[in-house]
């Protein structure tokens, strides 16, 4: 008897097998979960304590609603502003994805080139970066932090996109910077897949 049940992300698999006769062994491999959403890394605190003792005198805002936020930012304008003024406070939240991948609406936004969606969340109060700025077209700012932090040329932002990919997907508005990031270090361009052809 085999038996798949799916509910709220989770996957039960659970398989019994009959082997031979009544008088055989009875083998079964049961309920083997594959949760769907993000699971929490295993931690256990191998340093002092802070001293510092936080309060928590508010409710965090729901895991869910910033992840929907987040995957709207990158390709929907009107869910954006639905969901951002239901909770002001998405405009800054941030998901990791895993591993550290941490991303905000504007991240994703900017890595798809959508510039109307950036233009949004940064006239609601977005912390701009490094990213943004080059996927803007903001030279300056961008020749800025390089000034400050020429390391930064190899900082990756959310999934792991490069300042060049940005800069590339800002298509003609960051020609200028793409230009000068490839003086900074020339890489090899690949066709960019959230180009607007």
């Amino acid at each position: 008897m085999s038996k798949t049940l799916t509910r709220r992300g989770f996957t039960t698999l659970t398989t019994g097998l009959l082997l031979g006769s009544t008088t055989e062994a009875f083998a079964s491999v049961q309920a083997t979960q594959l949760p769907s959403g993000p699971t929490e890394a295993p931690f256990e605190r191998d340093y002092p304590a802070p001293g510092f003792k936080l309060a928590w005198k508010k409710a965090q805002i729901n895991r869910q609603l910033a992840q929907d936020f987040i995957i709207y930012a990158h390709s929907d304008l009107e869910l954006v502003k639905k969901l951002l003024d239901k909770e002001p406070g998405l405009i800054n939240a941030s998901i990791d994805w895993g591993a550290g991948d941490w991303e905000t609406g504007l991240g994703g936004a900017s890595h798809m080139g959508r510039r109307d969606i950036v233009e949004f969340l940064l006239e609601r109060g977005a912390r701009m970066d490094l990213f943004c700025a080059a996927m803007m077209g903001q030279l300056e700012a961008v020749k800025a932090f390089l000034a400050l932090q020429p390391k930064l040329i190899d900082a990756k932002g959310p999934h792991g996109f490069t300042l060049h990919f940005h800069a590339q997907v800002g298509a003609k508005n960051s020609e200028s910077v793409l230009e000068y990031l490839q003086t900074v270090k020339k890489i090899e361009l690949k066709p960019n897949p959230f180009l607007k052809r």
